[in-house]
Parts: structure tokens; C-alpha cells; sequence
């Protein structure tokens, strides 16, 4: 009989031996999600803007929808970087977090290396593809990446400025759209873009005010220098602004907006959707929907509640419907 001691050493050897096991298809799958994860798809939404230009100007073909997607990829690429160095940067303070610490980066799921290594790759290749397809999308893109550098350093700590910040990066977006496409911009593009911006960027703070009043916890410095009455006084402004650059373009020629009056009737669709977002960002609809919000919960983001809600959605994708009917009513001479 063998002695118990050999027989061990017999199977620890047999075990050495034996070929490491290659990981699973799971485990693959986890660590794929968990970059896409990392990436925020789902603040992607903000990058559709590139769009606008073609919409505004009424060429919507399928070589200017191709040079769009092209643009959205590319600036989808951008942002999706400075999203993985805000998380390299945050990340000590997001592991003490009892919700951040899920986090791909602060949970060890993806490694500090993998995601400055990713971020760099995502980065470098939207600038150059940009720079190849246009220099106006390149310069766009890279406009983009210096204001993101100088937001997250300086101007998100400063009242006021960090909302301009917010509505530049929209205007960046837009104006790459049109650099792709190969659209000359109209004043009441870039009005109406700028108006529609800033619009977003104070629904924003405002979520974001009132959900720390909420929490206990303000996610922000510079929601100190911010009140809900001054928040309201700049919607209030802004609101009135995208709605007149809105309705002014709309009105036709007679004022070098669209190319035909009928687009007036996409107005209704347009002041539904302002005022739904509105009343997604209002402090009270904030309230009744965390009601059980307790200090370091789960809560929501502007981003989260657009994708939810379907009125809102359904409101956009009604107003993209009546602008395709009045186009091709228009190009068959039916109405002018």
C-alpha cells in the first residue's frame, strides 16, 4: 500500500501539471460588459445633436445621414474617453462611494491600464478619423476635447460658466455635424442650437440641485453658488429664446429660415417636448419620484429620466415624422 503522504504529492504534481484553464465564455461576456459599462453608452444620446444641421437645412439624404452616423461615432468615441479619465481621477473617492464603488473602474472589473490605454485609443482615433473625413469635424472634435480638459479642470467650479461650458460642448457637437455633412450653418441654426443648449444645461444643474437637497450630499462644489429661484429666473430666459429661434426659423423663407412655411406645425411638438423635459426636471416631479431616497441611494440623472419617458419620445420621434411628411410633400411640388 502507498502511504497517504506520497499519494498526495502523486496528485499535487499531477495538478501542477495540468494546463491552466482558459476563462470561461461567462467571464468573458462580464468583462465585456463591464467596458461598455465603463464607456456610458448611455449618455451617448447627447451626441445626436450632430444631426441637427442636416435636419435644419432640409438635406436629409443618405449620404448626409452616413456623414452624420460617421460624426455621432466619432464624437461618441470623445466623450466616452473623458468619461473614463473622469472615473480615473474620481476613482479612490468613487471606491468609498456606496453606490460609485460599483463603478467598472473603482470595482477592479476594468484595470486602471486598460482604461487609460482605452481612453488614449478612443481619443486619438476620433481626432484623426475626424481630421481624414473633414477639418471642420476634426477642429470640432478637438474643440470638444480641449473644453472637456479645461471644464473638468477650472470651469465646472465656476458659477454660470460651468452652464456655458455645458452649452458649448452641444455647440461643438452640432457644428461637427455640419462640418461632416458639408452644411453651411444659418444664424438660426446656431441661435436655436445655443438656446436649446443652454436650456439643457440648466435642467441639468437644476436635477442635480435639487436631487443633493434630496440626498444630503450636494455632488457638486459649485451647486453652493446655485438656488433653485436663480435656476428658474435662467430657464425661464432660455426657454424663451429656443422657442422664438424655433419659431422664427420655422416661419420660411420670409425670414431666411426653413425653406417652407409649413414647418410651423411642427411648433405643438416643439413646446411639448421643452415643457415635458420641464416637468421631469422640476423639483417637485424630482421629489414625488424619490420619495424613498435615502443618504448615498441610487438617483437618477437628466440623461436617465430623457430615456425613460416615453411621452417625451414619443413627442421627438413624432416631430422627426412630420419634418420627413413635410419634405416629401415638398419635393413632389404638392405644397410649398
Amino acid at each position: 500500500m502507498i502511504p497517504s503522504h506520497r499519494r498526495r504529492r502523486r496528485i499535487d504534481v499531477s495538478n501542477a501539471a495540468r494546463p491552466s484553464v482558459a476563462p470561461s465564455e461567462h467571464q468573458s461576456e462580464l468583462l465585456l460588459v463591464s467596458y461598455i459599462r465603463a464607456l456610458r453608452p448611455r449618455q451617448w444620446t447627447k451626441n445626436l445633436i450632430v444631426f441637427a444641421a442636416p435636419l435644419f437645412a432640409f438635406n436629409i439624404t443618405v449620404t448626409s445621414l452616413l456623414n452624420g452616423f460617421l460624426a455621432f461615432a466619432l464624437f461618441c468615441c470623445a466623450s466616452s474617453s473623458f468619461y473614463l479619465i473622469n472615473d480615473l481621477i474620481d476613482v479612490e473617492s468613487d471606491r468609498r462611494h456606496p453606490i460609485k464603488c460599483k463603478r467598472p473602474i473603482a470595482s477592479g472589473a476594468v484595470s486602471v491600464a486598460a482604461a487609460i490605454a482605452l481612453a488614449a485609443t478612443l481619443l486619438g482615433f476620433a481626432l484623426l478619423a475626424g481630421w481624414w473625413k473633414a477639418y471642420g469635424l476634426g477642429a470640432a472634435i478637438l474643440g470638444y476635447a480641449l473644453l472637456q480638459v479645461a471644464y473638468n479642470i477650472k470651469l465646472k467650479h465656476k458659477v454660470i460658466v460651468d452652464v456655458v461650458a455645458i452649452a458649448a460642448g452641444f455647440i461643438f457637437r452640432a457644428l461637427g455635424g455640419a462640418a461632416a455633412t458639408g452644411i453651411t450653418l444659418s444664424h438660426w441654426f446656431l441661435l436655436c442650437t445655443a438656446m436649446l443648449a443652454l436650456f439643457l444645461g440648466i435642467e441639468k444643474r437644476k436635477a442635480e440641485l435639487r436631487l443633493s437637497e434630496i440626498s444630503g450630499k450636494k455632488s457638486r462644489k459649485v451647486l453652493d453658488r446655485y438656488s433653485l429661484p436663480l435656476l428658474s429666473r435662467m430657464e425661464s430666459v432660455v426657454t424663451n429664446g429656443t422657442i422664438i429661434t424655433y419659431a422664427l426659423w420655422s416661419s420660411g423663407p420670409a425670414v431666411n429660415g426653413a425653406s417652407t412655411p409649413w414647418m410651423m406645425l411642427t411648433i405643438p411638438f416643439v413646446l411639448y417636448g421643452v415643457f415635458r423635459y420641464q416637468l421631469l426636471s422640476d423639483p417637485e416631479e424630482i421629489s414625488r419620484k424619490n420619495t424613498g431616497l435615502e443618504a448615498g441611494g441610487e438617483t437618477e440623472r437628466p440623461e436617465e429620466i430623457l430615456l425613460g419617458d416615453k411621452p417625451l419620445l414619443f413627442s421627438v420621434l413624432s416631430w422627426i415624422s412630420v419634418i420627413f411628411i413635410i419634405l416629401s410633400l415638398e419635393s413632389r411640388g404638392i405644397i410649398q
